[in-house]
């Protein structure tokens, strides 16, 4: 519940408008015309029917079953909440469906129903397995909730998984392994005391027991006090299972010597006196909610060294279940797994944990700018928002239902199904491959201009990681040693990296020599040259570059293109060598779409235009696409007679004037480049097939427009700019790149020129 009236009214705007609620349902298939409702219906959907009837496994080819899951609730126990009915929990499902959407690209219907009894809520559940490839049971009060997914596991031949007893355990799973990791301490040496008898709080002392806790070291309290045996009061087998055998009755006389507390009751059930009791170093997981057994402050103040985790955002360490429940359903599904075993669960656990003692990734930095996400006391989970999650715990989900046997369609080739799945959530990932595997076939030396970037820096961090170039870096020591610690990377000086301390560099005075030599003829006297060499890091990279010290330069997270264009053309440019154009790769919903952006020449000419569309078709190849350019204009074959379409026609005779192993066609406007069908009716019989995938344009204003609103309002995201014509040794990028975008540019400017042509 929000804090204030104006939080409340927000979060009643965020569901109401521009619709109401948070879903909606949208074809995949086209549905234009005659043809298309033959297939989608009458009669060309016997035909799937009849497919589906012969072989039941084949609906996860012909329908959505394969990717779609169901969240199904009675509304009995809704978190924070309580017994608030089936009807007022929908926007809790819904908000479900689409952190299922989001987080993991599983569609899911919400299913709210009026039905009490555990049994008879079974029976319904278990009659919807021909829609859903699995269930996600969810909000239901215990102990029903045990019936209803033990009845559903027995009959049921799909995934059935209730998340609030069994992804809450995941998480305090992974949450646990990294705290002892930290604390130095084993789950079979360590006294747990737990509050909270619900379902969570048992899944999870189930969960620590396969993690190898042992029985006999966990002391479950609810709110009547220590289970016991012989205890009648509130009982049930799920609890009986942990009942101790002693005098002692209240959590006051268990909690001496306690490694680590684990909370799902209610707020200040734990006092800081019982903070004090615990072990060295105590493990205090207060996760109820919204007001956690104790304050992380109140505890800190007895047990500074305390290592404290809650169920809240506002706090380190949340206990979250979306860490959990797409990415299990996720491999679940891929694989077309019968359950989710406690092999999966297991290797979600480890997945999870191992994720966090990880270098963060710049995504999930971006998204929690200002905190500290560096693995240790304060970090023991990833955040939700890393986009790592999918590829590393679904993938392990997914081995681990084929190495137990589970998986009714298992995947072959585990490494390319992980590589799907991160180019689920790296827009670029597939396409970027073959530029990547080229670029791991040499080593080459990359030097960023702007070095104390942090979006630099943690690009230099993803190239150790992931390729075999290594990163140089112009800045300042300190800052970037500094900035590096802060955000807890691994990079390290000299080991990983090389520097160049425009400040102090006992190549400094070869430098401003070898610029000085480059442009003495040029105006640039010996005092200039020192002083540019001091503070222009753009120069100082040109002339490593020129001088071997570096193979290719990466410039542009700050300042304007032409800036850095004029020192990368007067140190590197020769009679061969010379900045041609600037290529851009947007990645749309639909496919690729490649953008000549030409900030080289705000109005190239003819010649210009036609030594861009050859170095987009060579560089379009470097991403395993064959091209198909379109010489975009005003003018439509001929239209006009004044403007873009004179030189666009005066280009197209340039480029046939040899013969090209590449598609191009012009002039035209946009939409004939894009639309095959408008494009045979104006020019019957054209050269070009299929929709363009490279538009090149005639001036810079029409190139950049359409560039940034492909990237604004069309989802785009850009790799590039590639600067065409330099033989790969710089490239400038605009200041809205990513880390990611910069990691793609090195693995660009990683190719050797010789390998591309």
């Amino acid at each position: 519940m929000s804090d204030t009236p104006s939080l409340r009214q927000a979060a009643l705007d965020y569901h109401e408008f521009p619709k109401p609620g948070k879903l909606e349902i949208r074809a995949t298939k086209p549905l234009a015309n005659g043809r298309d409702l033959s297939r989608a219906y009458s009669p060309g959907v016997a035909d799937a029917c009849l497919e589906i009837k012969a072989d039941p496994a084949t609906a996860a080819r012909y329908t959505a079953r394969g990717n779609l899951v169901a969240v199904v609730t009675n509304g009995t126990a809704v978190l924070g909440l309580g017994n608030i009915g089936a009807l007022a929990s929908k926007p809790v499902m819904e908000g479900k469906a689409v952190l299922f959407k989001k987080f993991a690209g599983i569609d899911c219907f919400d299913i709210e129903v009026n039905e009490t009894d555990p049994e008879k809520l079974a029976e319904i559940v278990c009659a919807l397995e021909p829609t859903f490839g699995a269930i996600n049971l969810e909000d239901i009060k215990a102990p029903d909730c045990f019936t209803v997914e033990r009845i559903c596991r027995e009959r049921m031949n799909i995934p059935v998984f209730h998340d609030d007893q069994h992804g809450t355990a995941i998480v305090v799973g992974a949450a646990a392994t990294n705290a002892l990791y930290v604390a130095g301490k084993a789950f079979e040496d360590i006294k747990i005391v737990s509050t909270g008898g619900g379902a969570a709080g048992i899944a999870c002392l189930n969960m620590l027991l396969k993690l190898g806790v042992k029985r006999e070291n966990i002391w479950l309290c609810d709110i009547h006090g220590l289970v016991y045996e012989g205890r009648t009061e509130d009982m049930n087998p799920a609890k009986a299972a942990y009942a101790q055998k002693s005098d002692l009755r209240t959590l006051d006389d268990v909690i001496d010597g306690a490694d680590l507390f684990l909370g799902l009751s209610g707020p200040g059930v734990m006092t800081q006196d019982h903070v004090a009791r615990m072990a060295k170093r105590p493990i205090i997981f207060a996760l109820a909610n919204p007001t956690p057994e104790i304050l992380p402050d109140l505890a800190r103040e007895v047990a500074p060294d305390a290592i404290i985790a809650t169920g809240r955002s506002d706090f380190p360490n949340q206990v979250n279940n979306v860490l959990c429940f797409p990415f299990i359903f996720r491999g679940a599904l891929d694989v077309g797994a019968t359950t989710i075993n406690d092999e999966m669960q297991l290797a979600c656990i480890d997945g999870i944990a191992a994720l966090a003692r990880a270098t963060t990734s710049a995504e999930a930095a971006a998204a929690y700018q200002g905190e500290q996400m560096t693995f240790g006391p304060d970090y023991l989970i990833p955040k939700p928002f890393d986009p790592r999650l999918v590829g590393i715990v679904s993938s392990a989900v997914a081995r681990a239902a084929m190495d137990s046997g589970v998986a009714m369609r298992p995947i072959d080739d585990l490494e390319a199904y992980k590589t799907k799945l991160d180019g689920s959530v790296f827009k670029s990932a597939l396409l970027m491959r073959p530029v990547f595997e080229a670029a791991r076939s040499v080593s080459r030396r990359i030097v960023f201009a702007e070095g104390e970037d942090e979006r630099v820096l943690r690009a230099a961090q993803a190239m150790v990681e992931e390729t075999t170039e290594r990163p140089i870096l112009i800045g300042r020591p300190e800052v970037i040693e500094a900035r590096i610690a802060r955000a807890g990377m691994t990079i390290k000086l000299g080991e990983h990296f090389d520097l160049v301390n425009p400040e102090h560099d006992p190549r400094y005075r070869d430098y401003w020599g070898t610029y000085h030599e480059i442009m003495a003829r040029k105006g640039v006297t010996p005092d200039l040259a020192r002083a540019i060499m001091r503070t222009n890091t753009t120069a100082i990279g040109a002339v490593m570059v020129h001088r071997g010290e570096a193979d290719s330069l990466i410039c542009g997270t700050f300042g304007e293109f032409r800036w850095h264009l004029n020192y990368i053309d007067q140190v590197l440019g020769t009679k061969d060598l010379h900045p041609v154009g600037a290529l851009s790769l947007m990645i749309l919903e639909d496919g690729p779409l490649f953008i000549t952006d030409p900030h080289v020449h705000l109005a190239p000419s003819p010649q210009d235009i036609a030594h861009i569309v050859i170095g987009a078709a060579r560089h379009m190849r470097r991403f395993g696409i064959e091209p198909r350019i379109a010489l975009c204009s005003q003018s439509q074959f001929g239209s006009q007679s004044s403007g873009s379409g004179v030189h666009m026609r005066a280009a197209l005779d340039i480029l046939d004037s040899e013969p090209r192993d590449f598609c191009y066609e012009g002039e035209m406007n946009i939409d004939a480049a894009l639309d095959p069908e408008l494009r045979e009716r104006l020019l019957p019989g054209g050269r070009m097939k299929g929709a363009a995938n490279a538009l090149v344009f005639a001036n810079a204003d029409a190139a950049s427009g359409v560039r940034n609103i492909l990237k604004m309002k069309g989802g785009g995201l850009e790799v590039g700019p590639i600067l065409m014509g330099m033989g790969n040794r710089a490239h400038i990028v605009s200041p809205s790149i990513t880390a990611r975008g910069l990691l793609n540019m090195s693995a660009i400017a990683g190719t050797p020129v010789t390998q591309y042509g």
